[in-house]
């Protein structure tokens, strides 16, 4: 059985596993903490990160980006990276947005005020909420770009489903999970959204629920 090592609430785990899902993979879950890794996650790659993948053949790969190229070569037929040149490049280009700059822009600040200062202990814990704030009045820039991605193409790089709706829908679903997206205000992103939420694949994301932090009243609600 393949492994991944993961944290619920990782945009990048979300990735992986939302990918694994789309291409009927079969595996299971090892829950992990970014902030205080287990010496398993040591012995599956020296620098304890996430996400890491134990495939069935012993191969241990770590790295969102490395991890997905692996999976498209091995079990190519999914195809979740386009059909040709021009859609493949569009979709790693709309997915990199969502791993650099949405990361940057807002995952990164959210996460480390609403999770990584609350549970780990070798952070500064001081509240800096203006950072929340500033994170929060970036996201219409991200929806607004989602509303005219899909103003315009059936899925975000084009016709097809693709890596750059797992990127942007993982990322996503971890801001609606704390319950920071009026999806209300941008009806052609939560339009978007919806499909996704619909998804066999995305099924266990939806599930999620970790004891000490629950997911906001619509997360798991497909028709929100």
């Amino acid at each position: 059985m393949r492994t991944l090592f993961h944290y619920p609430l990782c945009g990048f785990s979300r990735v992986v596993r939302f990918i694994m899902a789309e291409k009927h993979l079969d595996f299971e879950l090892k829950y992990e903490t970014p902030w205080n890794p287990s010496e398993e996650l040591y012995n599956a790659n020296v620098f304890g990160a996430l996400p890491s993948l134990i495939d069935i053949n012993g191969s241990a790969i770590f790295g969102t980006s490395a991890i997905r190229e692996y999976l498209e070569e091995l079990y190519p037929e999914r195809n979740l990276l386009g059909s040709d040149y021009s859609n493949r490049a569009e979709a790693r280009k709309i997915a990199d947005w969502f791993a650099f700059i949405f990361f940057d822009d807002i995952y990164k600040p959210i996460i480390c005020e609403k999770i990584i200062k609350r549970f780990s202990k070798n952070v500064d814990r001081t509240p800096a909420p203006s950072s929340i704030r500033i994170a929060l009045s970036k996201l219409p820039v991200h929806l607004d770009y989602v509303t005219w991605l899909i103003d315009r193409r059936n899925w975000l790089a084009g016709r097809d489903f693709s890596i750059a709706d797992i990127y942007g829908a993982s990322f996503f679903s971890v801001l609606d999970y704390l319950g920071f997206i009026s999806w209300n205000k941008y009806e052609v992103a939560k339009s978007w959204y919806v499909r996704i939420k619909s998804r066999p694949g995305f099924r266990g994301i939806l599930n999620d629920n970790l004891p000490q932090l629950p997911p906001s009243e619509e997360y798991s609600n497909p028709d929100f």
